[in-house]
């Protein structure tokens, strides 16, 4: 048996995979071989939809039925229908002895990073840059340049040439990118929330090098916005539970956070819908560990981890880095 474990580079989830490889053939003979793939095409050639994937033979036995490729993290649910970041032992030992998962168990993808609490925040597992077919990319990206430069939203006039170059309506363009969950739409039609910034009040106030101020819709937004447009930010936030400020400064691309044991929880509810909904406001700084681990006590129906802060601003980088950048 030849099982082939296809992981992005550093990936978190690496390890934990090839621990329960072992645990699963517990002593059965067998070629593991792990392979980095680093871009989109790669993932494509080896049919790797998520980092990791377990190929046994060739074949992903738990493979999803139109999942693209992708070189984002992969999201499994175990027996119990819990997310993880690999197989559970059990699911590989049916895999190994042949028997898939079943289908009311399907392995889904994240965002970015090794949390099903991100699924929401990377389009399950599609990410946040917007397709450059029909003018959503054009006018993503207008909609992103326009928030960075006045802090507010644009209206369909600062879009209409954008949308102009595809030969669509702003209308139409705004609809489905809405639809994608790129942006969020009031019922009016206007733009409510474009990932990372948001055109309402939030916890989370980003201060940019050009001196205006937008707000981000949750902490991995907030410490997006400095990857996402390449220059120096200032993000003030408050612990929820206690109301204590947390500050993360970035200079020259350092961070510097203020408490020092701030942290980050990153979580879901358990629903379905945009990451407006889902996921923002599950996804919080906290001046220390203690207070992330009441928070977490109080909302038993957000489900996630704490995680360092070294962590959070790799998700972020991952999640908006890209999105501004020019083919």
């Amino acid at each position: 048996m030849r099982i082939t474990v296809l992981t992005v580079p550093d990936c978190p989830n690496a390890p934990l995979v090839r621990e329960r490889i072992t645990a699963a053939l517990d002593g059965m003979p067998a070629d593991v071989e792990l392979v980095e793939v680093r871009q989109e095409a790669e993932a494509a050639r080896w049919g790797m939809t998520g980092s990791p994937t377990v190929l046994v033979d060739g074949v992903d036995p738990f493979a999803v039925a139109g999942a693209p490729a992708s070189v984002s993290c992969r999201l499994y649910r175990d027996e119990e229908g819990r997310a993880g970041g690999a197989p559970s032992v059990e699911a590989l030992r049916q895999a190994f002895a042949g028997t898939a998962m079943p289908a009311n168990a399907p392995a889904e993808e994240c965002c970015g990073d090794d949390l099903g609490a991100l699924d929401s925040i990377g389009r399950a597992g599609r990410g946040r840059r917007a397709p450059a077919e029909r003018g959503l990319r054009e006018v993503h990206q207008a909609v992103l340049r326009h928030f960075a430069a006045t802090g507010f939203a644009p209206g369909a006039s600062a879009l209409a040439a954008a949308a102009a170059e595809a030969g669509r309506p702003v209308r139409d363009v705004l609809a489905e990118l809405a639809a994608e969950d790129f942006l969020t739409l009031n019922g009016s039609g206007r733009i409510e929330a474009a990932y990372p910034f948001s055109a309402v009040p939030t916890p989370h106030r980003v201060r940019l090098a050009n001196g205006v101020e937008v707000w981000a819709m949750c902490a991995i937004d907030a410490l997006g916005v400095a990857a996402m447009l390449h220059q120096d930010v200032a993000i003030t936030s408050c612990d929820p539970v206690d109301g204590r400020p947390v500050t993360v400064t970035f200079t020259g691309g350092t961070a510097h956070w203020d408490p020092a044991d701030a942290v980050v929880f990153v979580g879901q509810r358990e629903q379905t819908g945009p990451a407006a909904t889902v996921c923002c406001g599950a996804l919080n700084f906290f001046a220390e560990p203690s207070t992330a681990e009441a928070w977490a006590r109080q909302h038993p129906d957000i489900h996630g981890r704490i995680t360092t802060r070294s962590e959070a601003q790799r998700i972020a980088e991952q999640t908006f880095g890209p999105l501004l950048a020019q083919d």
